[in-house]
């Protein structure tokens, strides 16, 4: 059962896709007035557990520490984070005498302090919101009903299933070209290579650097006929510079946002001076999406938007304050002496508060400033291209994913999780990280593989890679000044392997995901969800089960040869060094230490389970799923459901959903 509880004026975000009636009257939670906000409060028990706020630091169970939603550009990843790119304002209290979900629907700034100034009380800080109170027997039931209310999660071709490649830094078609064929020379399976901003002329939105890529649609044409997608990045700011014709024909309609005056905001950021599309305003989102065309006709078929919470480099405001400091202490002679107050200055001007309350946007005939409603933009980014996708080929599902998101744009694309690094630490966080995005209806997810910035090392990108077979969105995408394309590594043979076995994976991966996409399911679930009555399994946060059939023990530590793994039940282990070379183990409840080369995967084959493996491919295009394997853990005969759709068909998907028999071992 769900229940909304409206506080002050919220901005109808269009996250909740079924319309609740206003409920009155008391609700979980005691309330009282802070600052013009409304803090909401509940007491939590001892044994009490708090689940959701998709992409956050820390682990599954929140309780501890305190989250802002407050979409922040910081590639700076640590513990002490409170806010990361997207804000998903969802929360599950589980505990023993009640469990409840909540979700915060609020455009601006939400703060959850979950026993963070007081162990035992969950206080959530916000202004202006739709409260949506789901009541349920389990966890896996309160997400089910939320992700009702927020409507069916986005899936895209099954080619976006496949590897892909990127670097911030392929400067032009020639690298891209060096790329496909290195991969190809070391018989690695590829399916997509990303153009970071340097494909851009000068940085701006919607063109293409004649130069280094003299003829875009030759490069997309050739790559495709080896089954290899260009994947094209699109920043949200454009360039504020006559002559250009999206800024020309975006100031002649007045779809930028615009500060108190009226006039066109500027921000800096990669292209310098530049203007933010008013994606909240229908007209200028249904235009600004309109200028995916440019590249889709160039034979583009996916995306990826970057630099939309928005995050800038400086502001009119901003730039106003800094230079109106330094002015003063160059005036006064204290530049030397004072010159933390100069670093200060400098240092404030990136994603300034200043410049975020400084411009509006226009929504449902209002006019709304852009902090009151900035966790939404990254979202209507995105919903602006797959408004246009839809419009162009409605029957066709194109590839899309963002950095900065909102709940509700989980219906438009998937995401990857940010600027991460080559630790450790962000290999067990993008772990982590999955059940959580999944609760928000982000099933089309991943890290940037090996981490985006500082260099990796060969072991740390063999273990990543292997949690990495697992997610939907798979990706290598770096910034180091270390190459880290897997064919540049040493022990290429178990990169190929492990690769490999992504695409025997895919048969039973993709089908998982459609199933949990459809039907408002959890694709990656915690160990706590599957086995609620099991008290070691409420613990365990680095282990997750993966759809109906599998459970998985990434290995994530430095130097590890193995690690220590919990089965609530009986399972088979499945130790795989490549698609078709595997061995099979059954193991008792209990905990058991394994033992994991570098060059191998394993994971679990739950009791009375099956799942469909297919031999390794080059590519999806090329995976034989008519001649499967099945893997199985069973007495007696099972029915598993597999989707066998094109991959491209976008509507009635349920009806490509087979029900296969497998027959006892």
């Amino acid at each position: 059962m769900i229940k909304r509880y409206r506080y002050g004026a919220p901005v109808n975000t269009e996250a909740a896709v079924i319309q609740i009636a206003e409920s009155k009257g008391q609700t979980v939670f005691s309330e009282r007035e802070c600052e013009g906000k409304t803090a909401f409060g509940y007491e939590m028990e001892k044994e009490d557990r708090v689940y959701g706020l998709g992409e956050q630091m820390r682990g599954i169970n929140k309780r501890g520490w305190i989250y802002e939603s407050w979409n922040t550009d910081d590639p700076i990843l640590t513990e002490t984070r409170v806010s990361l790119y997207t804000s998903h304002n969802f929360i599950m209290v589980i505990g023993k005498n009640r469990s409840f979900g909540a979700f915060f629907d609020c455009g601006g700034k939400v703060v959850f302090d979950v026993g963070y100034t007081d162990p035992d009380v969950l206080t959530v800080t916000a202004r202006d919101c739709n409260l949506y109170l789901i009541e349920g027997e389990s966890a896996l039931e309160i997400v089910q009903e939320f992700r009702g209310l927020i409507g069916t999660s986005y899936i895209p071709p099954k080619w976006a299933f496949g590897f892909g490649q990127s670097h911030w830094g392929y400067l032009n078609e020639g690298d891209i070209r060096t790329v496909a064929e290195n991969y190809k020379a070391c018989d690695m399976p590829l399916d997509m290579i990303y153009l970071d901003i340097d494909y851009m002329e000068r940085f701006q939105d919607f063109t293409v650097d004649k130069k280094a890529f003299p003829d875009l649609k030759k490069l997309a044409a050739d790559m495709k006929k080896e089954n290899i997608r260009l994947i094209p990045i699109i920043d949200a700011a454009v360039k504020a510079e006559k002559g250009y014709s999206v800024y020309d024909e975006g100031i002649e309609k007045g779809y930028f946002c615009k500060n108190q005056k009226g006039e066109p905001y500027i921000v800096g950021v990669w292209p310098q001076d530049s203007v933010l599309p008013d994606v909240l305003n229908p007209a200028a989102r249904k235009w600004f999406g309109s200028q995916y065309k440019v590249l889709m006709d160039e034979g583009i078929e996916g995306f990826w938007n970057d630099m939309n919470e928005p995050g800038i480099f400086y502001g009119e405001e901003s730039m106003a304050a800094a230079v109106k400091t330094i002015e003063a202490l160059v005036a006064s002679g204290r530049t030397k002496k004072d010159f933390a107050e100069v670093q200060g200055a400098v240092f404030n001007l990136p994603n300034s508060m200043l410049d975020y309350g400084a411009f509006y946007h226009e929504k449902d005939g209002k006019r709304y400033c852009h902090a009151e409603v900035h966790n939404l933009f990254g979202y209507y980014m995105t919903r602006a291209a797959a408004e246009y996708f839809e419009e162009r080929d409605p029957d066709k599902r194109f590839l899309m994913f963002s950095r900065s998101s909102y709940i509700g744009m989980h219906r438009y694309g998937g995401i990857w999780t940010g600027d991460n690094a080559a630790w450790w630490a962000h290999l067990l966080l993008n772990l982590k990280m999955l059940p959580s995005l999944d609760m928000c209806g982000f099933l089309f997810t991943g890290a940037d593989l090996c981490g985006f910035g500082q260099n990796t090392t060969e072991d740390l990108a063999l273990r990543w890679l292997a949690l990495g077979i697992f997610t939907p969105l798979m990706r290598n995408h770096y910034n180091a000044s270390r190459p880290q394309e897997y064919y540049v590594f040493k022990n290429k043979e178990a990169f190929r392997n492990l690769l490999g076995i992504r695409y025997s994976l895919l048969p039973y991966l993709y089908s998982e995901f459609v199933k949990s996409a459809l039907r408002g399911q959890m694709l990656f679930k915690p160990l706590a969800f599957e086995y609620p009555q099991d008290g070691r399994a409420q613990t365990v946060e680095d282990q997750l089960c993966v759809g109906e059939s599998i459970m998985i023990a990434p290995v994530y530590e430095q130097n590890a040869k193995g690690r220590y793994v919990y089965l609530p039940e009986e399972m088979k282990l499945i130790r795989m060094r490549a698609g078709d070379r595997y061995t099979q183990e059954v193991l008792p409840q209990g905990s058991h230490y394994i033992e994991v080369a570098l060059d191998e995967v394993i994971f679990f084959l739950r009791k009375n389970r099956v799942m469909p493996l297919a031999r390794p491919a080059k590519n999806v295009a090329s995976l034989d799923e008519k001649n499967l394997t099945w893997l199985k853990f069973t007495d007696r005969p099972v029915t598993y459901e597999i989707c066998r759709d094109d991959g491209f068909v976008k509507k009635n998907l349920e009806r490509y959903i087979e029900r296969v028999t497998v027959n006892s071992d």
